[in-house]
């Protein structure tokens, strides 16, 4: 028994270890943005510790970060994301291209998502263009 617990241990710690990768710090990030209202849908890219306004809302990008051994894989960004001239971020935290729906901007009007990191050698795609 005590051997069995102390197996599950060995192989739940190995499979957590395993499931974080490697990732490298992008120069900034491509970001897609949706009016819902009129339908407009513009793409802004921005440098990391930027931040653009657009539309009624503010975007603060931190850094956008890409999977080491896979580029082209994924890109996650942290983002703060104001309203107007509001305090209070409507959004704070890490967007993951590959899973817009994780952990989305909750806003009426707007979305807000991640495309891909930026690079020193230009754009790393995470979607088929």
């Amino acid at each position: 028994m005590i051997f069995a617990l102390a197996v599950a241990c060995v192989l739940l710690g190995s499979i957590s270890a395993a499931a974080q990768e490697e990732t490298k710090i992008g120069t900034g990030a491509v970001l897609r943005g949706l009016d819902r209202l009129n339908g407009q849908v513009i793409d802004v890219e921005m440098p990391n510790a930027s931040v653009k306004r657009f539309w009624d809302i503010r975007v603060q990008l931190e850094e956008c970060r890409y999977p080491a051994e896979d580029p082209a894989a994924d890109a996650y960004a942290f983002m703060e994301i104001y309203e107007n001239d509001k305090d209070d971020p409507v959004f704070y935290g890490w967007m993951i291209a590959s899973s817009p729906a994780l952990n989305p901007l909750e806003h009426p009007r707007y979305d807000i998502w991640v495309i891909r990191c930026k690079t020193e050698r230009g754009s790393v795609s995470t979607e088929l263009e």
